[in-house]
């Protein structure tokens, strides 16, 4: 199992259309054969921080995420709420 951690920071004016933006990008993903959680949180003191919680059956499932129709639309859409670049890390569950 593959687990990606998104850290996002959003401008406040642009809250909510980012998390309805993530949440439809979530549900779809959710739908992928190799996605086994994709979840969407938020920072409870400072809530225009967002953290993207997404397993993996393995790297194929990661690579295969990222060309999906709604992964490049949620990307296309989020980049100019962003109020600094996203980052991510990718870790292996022992």
């Amino acid at each position: 199992m593959i687990i990606t951690l998104a850290f996002l920071d959003i401008k406040p004016e642009s809250v909510e259309d980012f998390i309805a933006a993530s949440k439809a990008n979530a549900e779809a993903s959710r739908q992928e054969p190799g996605v086994t959680r994709f979840n969407l949180t938020r920072q409870l003191d400072v809530p225009t921080n967002f953290t993207l919680v997404e397993e993996y059956r393995d790297i194929d499932a990661v690579e295969a995420h990222r060309t999906t129709d709604h992964y490049l639309t949620w990307k296309a859409t989020v980049e100019p709420m962003q109020a600094s670049p996203r980052h991510s890390h990718r870790y292996e569950i022992l």
